[in-house]
């Protein structure tokens, strides 16, 4: 009686499956898979899996892909349920204009900070960073109101639109410098600094609109890059999607019986 969850982003598939639908279930198995190669799951890595009873999952890579996804869940019989942005959620609250139009992992990755802010045994604001194909940084106020967010190029879209867009800039990626002397070194230490800056402006706003300091939480694919060059403190988080998603999955889903007991 397993629960799969499933973090479909703009590049890759990462799924996670536990012993339960909660917060604090053991790990049975993790991977990820580059969106073109989905077709592969049914058959690899999933077909040595035990078929889990919950599915629930977020996506952000469009309606096209989410039917590959639901074509390789049909190796079990089970129906996932994607998360929706709404108002009110595992207790967070969305402030956004229209909360059905917030993309569902910025969503789930608050709602994962959130509950690790209260774990640590903290009452205080949050800013959750994702470093991906995007970069988005959310602000959530100490009782738990998702106040706003930016959106920003990841590092390989800033590189590709100025290569695109100014000669003689095709050049194999540098390092992060304080003072760049090549061109290499100074376009990644420029993706690095905006996305950096754009983040300690988040984390400003927010220490000004509450009065306290706020925790920052930073996941994606690219958090382990941006983490050593920020200029305030950070927690980086792998998992904080899949701990949202456990968070919903604990009231969505009723829990599995106990040994012995028929449901």
């Amino acid at each position: 009686m397993t629960f799969l969850a499933l973090d479909v982003g703009n590049t890759r598939l990462k799924w996670a499956l536990y012993e339960e639908p909660r917060p604090g279930a053991r790990l049975v198995a993790q991977g990820a898979e580059f969106l073109e190669n989905i077709e592969t799951l049914a058959e690899g890595e999933w077909s040595a899996l035990p078929a889990p009873r919950w599915v629930l999952g977020c996506v952000v890579a469009g309606d096209a892909v989410r039917r590959r996804v639901h074509e390789q869940l049909e190796l079990w019989d089970v129906s996932p349920q994607w998360v929706v942005s709404s108002q009110h959620e595992a207790g967070l609250t969305n402030g956004y204009d229209h909360p059905a139009r917030l993309g569902s992992d910025r969503w789930i990755a608050m709602i994962g900070a959130r509950h690790r802010l209260l774990s640590q045994g903290a009452v205080g604001p949050c800013v959750v960073v994702m470093v991906g194909t995007a970069v988005t940084v959310e602000a959530v106020d100490a009782a738990g109101r998702f106040l706003g967010g930016i959106i920003l190029p990841g590092h390989g879209i800033m590189l590709r639109a100025l290569e695109s867009g100014t000669a003689g800039l095709h050049v194999p990626t540098g390092e992060v410098r304080d003072f760049p002397t090549n061109t290499s070194d100074a376009l990644t230490s420029g993706g690095t600094f905006a996305i950096a800056g754009a983040v300690q402006r988040m984390v400003d706003n927010l220490r000004r609109h509450c009065g306290d300091e706020p925790r920052v939480y930073m996941t994606g694919g690219a958090g382990w890059k941006m983490a050593p060059s920020m200029s305030t403190e950070v927690e980086l988080v792998d998992s904080l999607i899949f701990d949202g998603l456990l968070e919903v999955a604990k009231n969505r889903f009723s829990p599995a019986p106990p040994d012995g007991v028929t449901p």
